[in-house]
């Protein structure tokens, strides 16, 4: 197998035994992303001269016998919505095309302790907002798989460089799906954590109650130990959560004895492709071959949560985003007459479409007269989806559902249907509005060759037991060689 085919697990056993060192591992990476990334453009930028130095520094520890961290020497893609001290963080905005932080995100510190070697920053779509990829003011990305395809979004280039074998592991972003659903267009494994198991100091805001930061891997054991060396409480985010961390990738390969797994009938309704229903029954029939039961349950106000997503993310959206006024610091109009005109101007030419539709529709959602109307109301709606969770978890231990209602679609096919698109996380928004971790597994693939996923749901801070059920299925298959016909 080639270097760039290995598993995180493997390239540390290999780094281990010797058989390869830091620097062959991220040159053979940085090959890949000279050779692909033309075609792919998941990329923002790359940082080869500082990264071969950092391997060259971790190849002398591991010769000098020193203590290394969890993922020494190993290299990964950084979604460019993460504050990285000294480097460009452009959030895939014209806003902030020339923005360089002052200081690391927390999960870029603990990225640094663990050893890991970042190649660069990843494309996304604009501060977050989108699903396709394709609202970065910079590049449209594409799905390795066929990238006439969309990779998904926000996190399309996270999820595309590990599809494409540019990179073993990535950092995504996941507000409404961001992480899972590109995962599953892509064909690699992404984690959304429990809300407030990762930091957020240090993330570009879009909607601080709905963010989180995850792992992006090639394998399940990969994305353990990722979210290992992320987690943690962080006393600069005050909805950072002091509780301990498990050590995820010693417990991943354990089966779950007696597991529960909960179908929803909402999740398998009207609007469900043929090829996606396929592949997430198989995926079942795979469970129940472990001794797994499957139990039907009920999530009756997920029918209402892509309208409150849409309420309470833009809302959020406006109030954070409008810190990027053209004084203090970002995209600044060159003419101007007076300050009023200097903040219109600048946010107008720096703000793509998208940024604006969500900014307009959370202002009048919190404007006077509708607040109670409109944001009030999608709260309360919210705190009936989490319940809706907690009584389900009562009776299973986790929650499989499709992560999409279709394989990728086309680059372009959506771009002018913001309903469709917004459609496309039907699956995945009721997770960030009840804080609970998902992840998604690849499972198929289409009759065109495009991957499927499963979700997979766990209560809160539940992210060791989604790791060993996803782990128990990758364990039991190809997933490449099952192809729906």
């Amino acid at each position: 197998m080639s270097i760039v085919g290995k598993t995180t697990g493997e390239l540390l056993d290999s780094m281990n035994q010797g058989e390869l060192s830091s620097v062959e591992i991220v040159q053979a990476f940085l090959d890949e992303i000279g050779r692909r990334d033309n075609e792919v453009n998941a990329f923002l930028s790359v940082r080869p001269e500082k990264a071969l130095e950092e391997a060259k520094e971790v190849d002398q520890k591991i010769s000098a016998g020193e203590q290394l961290g969890l993922l020494a020497g190993i290299p990964i893609a950084l979604k460019d919505v993460l504050c990285t001290e000294g480097e460009t963080t452009t959030c895939g905005s014209k806003m902030l095309e020339n923005f360089v932080p002052p200081y690391d995100a927390h999960v870029v510190q603990r990225l640094k302790k663990s050893g890991v070697i970042s190649l660069g920053k990843v494309n996304m779509d604009e501060f977050a907002m989108g699903s396709s990829t394709e609202n970065s003011a910079f590049k449209t990305t594409g799905n390795p798989w066929n990238v006439e395809h969309a990779p998904g979004g926000s996190s399309g280039g996270s999820a595309a460089a590990v599809g494409a074998n540019m990179a073993p592991l990535s950092i995504g972003t996941d507000t409404g799906g961001s992480i899972r659903q590109p995962a599953s267009f892509c064909g690699v494994v992404g984690m959304k954590p429990t809300y407030g198991r990762v930091s957020r100091y240090g993330l570009v805001a879009f909607a601080s109650s709905l963010d989180q930061v995850g792992p992006m891997a090639n394998d399940v054991s990969g994305a353990a130990t990722l979210l290992e060396a992320i987690a943690g409480h962080d006393h600069r985010d005050s909805t950072s959560i002091n509780c301990p961390v498990p050590s995820y990738s010693d417990s991943v390969d354990k089966p779950l004895e007696g597991l529960k797994i909960g179908v929803a009938d909402e999740h398998f309704g009207e609007g469900l492709g043929d090829e996606v229903r396929k592949s997430v029954e198989n995926s079942l029939d795979v469970y129940r071959s472990q001794g797994a039961k499957i139990v039907n349950i009920s999530l009756p106000h997920s029918k209402y949560a892509v309208a409150a997503y849409y309420l309470i993310a833009p809302s959020e959206a406006s109030s954070n985003l409008a810190r990027y006024d053209g004084v203090h610091y970002g995209y600044r109009t060159e003419n101007f007459d007076n300050m009023i005109d200097m903040y219109a101007a600048s946010r107008g030419e720096a703000f793509g479409d998208e940024v604006k539709r969500r900014i307009m529709l959370g202002t009048y959602a919190l404007s006077s007269g509708y607040y109670d109307a409109y944001y009030l109301k999608a709260l309360k709606v919210r705190r009936l989806i989490r319940q809706d969770f907690d009584q389900a978890f009562e009776k299973v231990d986790v929650i499989a559902s499709p992560v999409t209602a279709s394989p990728a679609f086309k680059i372009g096919e959506l771009s002018d249907d913001p309903l469709a698109m917004y459609l496309s996380d039907i699956y995945t928004i009721s997770a960030n509005l009840a804080g609970l971790p998902g992840i998604s597994v690849p499972v198929g693939l289409s009759g065109n060759d495009l991957p499927i996923g499963l979700q997979l749901l766990g209560p809160a801070f539940e992210e060791d037991r989604l790791f060993r059920a996803a782990r128990m299925f990758e364990k039991e298959t190809d997933w490449k060689t099952l192809k729906v016909s």
